[in-house]
């Protein structure tokens, strides 16, 4: 199994999925144990309108660990068989390990409508 986080520096997980600088894949072993991690760069620009479900996807990720999310990004997501936990905050490694061990719930939405960053607004239709 593999699970992405959308990370910022200090391997922390950045609070917005569709601008972070990197995503860090987890590759899970059979034991719920992390065996290997890889940085996959993040598309310039909004993450709903890029794509990053599809590549994912490709990769076989499954779970995607996110901060705050769009319904349009979970929904890209979910078309990709990825299942996303939403409202998960702290340092990645940690976070995953939580994930594994049962601690981890998903949050709900609570990046439905909102003004993003830079001049931009995007439409999660």
């Amino acid at each position: 199994m593999k699970i992405a986080v959308p990370t910022k520096e200090n391997n922390q997980i950045d609070a917005h999925f569709g601008h972070c600088e990197f995503y860090t894949i987890f590759l899970i072993s059979d034991n719920n144990e992390i065996i290997a991690e890889t940085i996959l760069e993040s598309p310039k620009g909004c993450g709903c309108k890029s794509n990053i479900a599809s590549e994912l996807a490709q990769i076989d990720v499954r779970i995607m660990l996110a901060g705050g999310i769009g319904d349009g990004a979970v929904n890209k997501l979910a078309s990709q068989n990825i299942q996303v936990i939403r409202n998960c905050k702290g340092d990645v490694h940690q976070l995953v390990k939580d994930y594994l061990a049962g601690n981890i719930q998903d949050g709900g939405s609570n990046c439905a409508s909102h003004a993003h960053e830079e001049g931009h607004v995007c439409s999660h239709n």
